[in-house]
């Protein structure tokens, strides 16, 4: 085995053997296991038999009291008592709210007494119920007939979109939904994974720099060639992570989520191309390596790993940028914001991601985001490769600009 391949063996398994590595791709599993049985876990800490009760007061004399049905977390009583005195009750506890529905010119007017907060998820139910209430009230006010009312509620307009330009992918608003999810799950991953990589290579480069085992193994070993066993060994070790996370992802979904939960995902994961995934795919490793070059060319730069953090900044601050960009285009992911940081290299791997499967993109633009992706890691890595050469054995002090200022004067 050559000098390239002895390196990369060894930094690959010495990083997947690490404590570290074992105890945080556990705490992931055990993070995604959470989520896939959030509402079984969640039912152990709550009391399934404990139910709200809403005293339900209906003066429309128009029965809307079967407007609001009972269920297993909403318990809804039809009381004849008056208002004074269900007020009574409901500050004594024995009501949790009460529903007071009156006719007001000619509308249905909806009143909810509590005398303590409900939760939001009871509260948003009692308001669609209420809503629904209002709609039939306004229907039995016209004097229809039965048949004539239910038809009127019933309706349900479909619409169907026609995209007049050829080049646009005409997406549904279930396929944009879907896309905007995993937009997110992939922005969050590719932040957590560039910034837990980028901290790995750039210390562990400064930490060999700094005991000087560099000055030894530079004697046998070109400075290219260390280059790429530490791009390739990281890179290799955040891939089996990957692998793992998206084996036990799988794993905890077919055997342990509930069925309501594996047909969401698949009905979701239904409504998006194949070639999605590829794109999304390609932005998500290749930013991790533009951010693997960085980290390397950080770690070259200081004299000991104490300075690690600070060369490090500029890119997790770069990353927390397109991050934050990101969450703010849950509203309008179509924004000149969104669109300008999409065709930035150092960001698009989220917020192109975001475009791709959240708007009706061209595939021209997909595909010039990802030409600059791909022409700012070859740049990168022609510069990391000469750059490295003369900054690996080089110790200087100070900021950034002046180590570079430093490793340029004293190579040149």
């Amino acid at each position: 085995m050559n000098k390239l391949g002895l390196l990369i063996k060894q930094l690959y398994l010495q990083k997947i053997k690490s404590k570290s590595f074992i105890l945080l791709t556990l705490l992931y599993l055990a993070i995604i296991a959470v989520a896939v049985n959030w509402s079984s876990i969640k039912g152990i800490f709550t009391d399934d038999n404990k139910y709200v009760t809403i005293a339900l007061v209906d003066d429309t004399k128009l029965d809307l009291a079967k407007q609001f049905p009972s269920d297993k977390e909403v318990k809804f009583k039809v009381v004849k008592e008056s208002k004074k005195e269900v007020d009574a009750l409901v500050k004594k506890e024995k009501y949790d709210a009460a529903v007071y529905l009156t006719s007001k010119d000619q509308q249905l007017a909806v009143e909810l007494a509590t005398a303590k907060s409900l939760d939001l998820q009871v509260q948003s139910k009692i308001d669609a119920l209420a809503e629904n209430a209002g709609k039939v009230y306004s229907v039995q006010q016209l004097n229809l007939s039965a048949e004539q009312a239910a038809k009127i509620l019933q309706t349900n307009t479909v619409v169907k979109q026609v995209d007049l330009q050829e080049k646009t992918s005409n997406k549904t608003a279930e396929e944009k939904s879907a896309g905007i999810l995993i937009a997110y799950i992939m922005g969050f991953l590719i932040y957590l994974f560039v910034t837990s990589y980028l901290s790995m290579i750039t210390t562990d480069i400064a930490s060999e720099k700094g005991s000087r085992v560099l000055e030894v193994l530079m004697a046998s070993v070109k400075p290219s060639t260390h280059l790429f066993s530490k791009l390739i060994g990281v890179f290799l070790t955040g891939l089996t992570q990957i692998a793992i996370l998206a084996v036990g992802a799988y794993i905890l979904i077919q055997f342990t989520a509930k069925k309501s939960v594996t047909d969401g995902l698949q009905e979701m994961l239904g409504q998006l191309p194949a070639t999605y995934f590829i794109y999304v795919i390609l932005f998500f490793l290749l930013s991790i390596i533009l951010f693997l070059l960085i980290g390397a060319l950080a770690g070259s730069l200081v004299s000991k790993v104490e300075e690690a953090s600070q060369v490090m900044m500029p890119g997790v601050f770069i990353m927390l940028i397109g991050f934050y960009v990101m969450l703010s285009g849950i509203s309008n992911p179509d924004s000149l914001l969104i669109k300008v940081f999409s065709y930035i290299p150092f960001t698009s791997g989220m917020l192109m991601t975001l475009r791709l499967g959240a708007t009706d993109i061209s595939n021209v633009a997909v595909w010039i985001s990802l030409a600059i992706l791909i022409a700012t890691v070859a740049l990168l890595f022609t510069i990391s490769v000469t750059f490295y050469k003369r900054s690996v054995l080089t110790y200087s002090s100070g900021g950034i600009m002046q180590k570079i200022k430093t490793v340029l004067k004293v190579t040149t």
